[in-house]
């Protein structure tokens, strides 16, 4: 097969898939006469005629179904061809900067990051954290390859794929504030609560579970930290509520209480990228691990 041209037999399996060289010319951004050119090409270095035409729709002879066959494999295999080279090329294993908020950042992705690492340690990984709309935006912008979200989220030309379901909890110190076993906003009304600061996704579902409560919460205070909110929490200060998985830590579980919300509050975390970011592996690797990520604490 020396001097088979690739590039052909693109041309050739996108003609058989869109039913028409002008198509295939319009996908390809060529024009139909060089669409035209590289099939006669291929089929005069193959030897064998490969489309005809039935009922005006190009379609593969016997020969042409053949190279059909192999064309998905011959494209498989230059694919993890280019994926084992990529290891050993910066350039293709490349940069990833990721979005996210500090939560995810702190509680999410450490474990995901650590096997990230261990399967392409050259990968060059920064995390910059902040709010969905300042992380959605710096996508946009593409001064961030990706985002780890709270929905709702979404923009011109971006992609959005949900990836799991982070549940809320009501909080409180073992020797502080009582709380019954399933916390209503009513109940959790009553007590002195310490919230997230305006301006962000958590506070706005939080406020919402209150809201559809019919409860209009005068929080005691608002700070921008989930660790913060801990510490005053175990300190007497009050009660919260925060995402289940940052109260995970053996030390969080001796000195802090977890009551299930009623009804049941949940943010969805989901994935933005731009639908015209070149994947490369690094950045498809990224987003393979994020798409793994547990679904609970």
């Amino acid at each position: 097969m020396r001097g088979l041209n690739l590039d052909h037999v693109s041309a050739f399996t996108e003609v058989v898939r869109l039913g028409s060289f002008s198509a295939a010319a319009s996908h390809l951004n060529l024009t139909q006469p060089a669409i035209s050119q590289q099939i006669g090409q291929l089929e005069k270095r193959l030897g064998v005629h490969l489309l005809e035409r039935v009922a005006r729709r190009a379609t593969p002879t016997a020969a042409g179904s053949e190279l059909l066959d192999h064309a998905a494999r011959i494209n498989g295999a230059v694919a993890s061809l280019l994926d084992g080279l990529a290891r050993f090329t910066s350039g293709e294993v490349g940069r990833v900067r990721l979005g996210t908020g500090a939560t995810a950042a702190i509680f999410r992705l450490p474990p995901m990051l650590r096997s990230l690492r261990r399967k392409l340690p050259e990968l060059e990984i920064t995390i910059a954290t902040g709010n969905t709309s300042d992380v959605v935006k710096a996508v946009q912008d593409n001064a961030l390859d990706i985002g780890l979200v709270t929905l709702p989220a979404g923009g011109r030309g971006l992609e959005v794929t949900p990836v799991l379901d982070d549940e809320f909890v009501a909080v409180t110190a073992r020797d502080g504030v009582a709380l019954p076993q399933r916390v209503t906003p009513a109940v959790m009304a009553s007590r002195p609560v310490i919230m997230f600061e305006p301006g962000g996704q958590t506070r706005v579902i939080a406020d919402q579970w209150f809201f559809n409560g019919g409860v209009e919460l005068k929080p005691k205070m608002a700070l921008g930290s989930v660790e913060a909110i801990k510490r005053l929490v175990e300190a007497g200060l009050g009660c919260a509520i925060l995402p289940a998985v940052a109260v995970r830590e053996a030390g969080d579980r001796a000195n802090l209480v977890m009551r299930p919300l009623s009804p049941r509050l949940y943010r969805k975390l989901a994935i933005v990228i731009r639908r015209d970011k070149v994947l490369h592996l690094g950045l498809r690797e990224t987003i393979r691990a994020l798409k793994s990520l547990p679904k609970a604490p």
